[in-house]
């Protein structure tokens, strides 16, 4: 590409070894959620760096728009991949999640030892209401940059009445997008924004959008066939190993299977499949409390990377109460690690089997519909969850005549600041967490 005096020139290669240092980076200061994760990418990858350009940055985003799973991690793998083929899709994503999973350990572990402790207390009582507007927010966010038509809102409250009838969570999705797909061809409405920048003028970047397509991600069905086999191969060993040494009813086994299930319906992000997760790991399966969840969902917001590595304290929690392989503490580490391999294999997956296919096809056809029908159908779903979490927050004796006053009016506080006056999570989750201590002292 040819550059004027005003056009910076193109950035030089950048070394597996810089990567690395950018990924481990980007997973210990990914706070903000999917959306703040991916504003983030874009200004570093894109704008501040160039080592990709807008277009092929945005081309990836929508592929892990589309996918099961957590996108801002996806997209970190899909751009590592790109950049330095499986090795660098795999250091990428594994980089992504490693800090927050290392930091989520050790915070539930404290949270074993000092939860039931009296000023522990009066920082999770602080903590709910937050958790309880972060949840409102969300449903907030997606409803603001979705439901652009009365059949999203129709959708989306169909959505929340099947999920208060018992309807299950698969089945809503599937309903979604095929309504969703439907409407497109009819009623086409405006994409949705996801969070990434816009459109800038085009600045030379690394790899651009006239950069020679690097070998490893030409499409070929052999290279699709061996990554589709060497991904179900590694779960098959890992979940049958498990079940051959332990049993295929012990826990870990049980953890393995629902959430390798649990990560194929994460569609819509981490609050999507949050409910789903809930009502299986407190009701069907007993690992932890609906406190309990809570409390790891504070957590999980209060760490950097992928909001669903809560799932890693509902391992923990689990095994830890289960003293599994004789001990809590190593038990709790077990299933911790378990549960985030089960539930991040299949996004390597995704990535490294369909990466090429994606690169293939430049011009795909838009699914922007069925997407558009699965977010407004998971607005719903969500919205329960947040009046599931409020019910535990404001009544927690589960009587409506016993109101937890102090408790409400913190929530609402929260939901303004977060909604209204958009503040920054850690801002919120402080000012939650000092007003618990006071009551706790007052």
């Amino acid at each position: 590409m040819n550059t004027t005096p005003d056009t910076p020139e193109r950035p030089a290669p950048v070394s597996f070894a810089q990567a690395l240092k950018f990924w481990f980076w980007l997973g210990c200061v990914s706070f903000g959620g999917p959306a703040g994760q991916i504003a983030l990418m874009h200004e570093e990858l894109v704008v501040r760096r160039r080592w990709i350009s807008e277009k092929r940055y945005l081309h990836a985003l929508h592929y892990c728009m589309l996918l099961p799973g957590p996108e801002a991690q996806q997209l970190a793998t899909y751009t590592g991949w790109l950049m330095h083929g499986t090795r660098g899709g795999m250091a990428a994503g594994a980089l992504f999640v490693l800090p927050s999973l290392v930091l989520l350990i050790a915070l539930s572990w404290a949270y074993t030892v000092w939860g039931q402790h009296p000023w522990g207390q009066a920082l999770l009582w602080g903590l709910k209401p937050a958790v309880t507007a972060l949840v409102l927010q969300a449903v907030h966010r997606m409803a603001k940059r979705t439901l652009k038509a009365p059949w999203l809102w129709a959708l989306a409250a169909a959505s929340l009445l099947g999920t208060l009838w018992g309807l299950s969570f698969p089945w809503i999705i599937l309903g979604a997008a095929l309504l969703g797909y439907g409407m497109a061809r009819h009623r086409p409405v405006a994409a949705a924004s996801h969070g990434a920048a816009n459109a800038a003028p085009h600045v030379p970047a690394w790899l651009d959008d006239d950069t020679a397509q690097p070998a490893h991600t030409h499409y070929s069905h052999a290279r699709l066939v061996r990554a589709l086999l060497l991904g179900v191969g590694l779960w098959a060993v890992s979940l049958g190993g498990i079940a051959l040494l332990l049993g295929t009813a012990h826990t870990l086994t049980q953890m393995g299977g629902f959430f390798t299930q649990a990560a194929l319906l994460t569609f819509g992000g981490a609050y999507a499949v949050l409910p789903f997760v809930t009502q299986a790991a407190v009701m069907q399966y007993g690992w932890l409390s609906a406190t309990q969840m809570m409390d790891g969902l504070a957590l999980g917001e209060s760490t950097p990377g992928p909001l669903i590595i809560v799932v890693a304290f509902v391992g923990f929690i689990g095994g830890h109460s289960q003293a599994l392989l004789g001990n809590p503490l190593l038990g709790g580490i077990a299933a911790a690690c378990v549960v985030t391999w089960f539930t991040f294999l299949p996004s390597f997956v995704f990535i490294l089997a369909g990466g090429p296919l994606v690169e293939a096809t430049r011009h795909m056809p838009s699914l922007a519909g069925p997407l558009q029908g699965i977010t407004a159908a998971v607005i719903g779903v969500v919205l329960h969850l947040a009046g599931t979490f409020a019910w535990h927050t404001v009544w927690p004796t589960g009587q409506w005549t016993q109101a937890d006053w102090p408790a409400l009016a913190l929530t609402a506080l929260a939901a303004w600041l977060l909604i209204a006056r958009q503040w920054p999570v850690m801002r919120v989750l402080a000012i939650c967490v000092l007003v618990g201590m006071g009551v706790q002292w007052v």
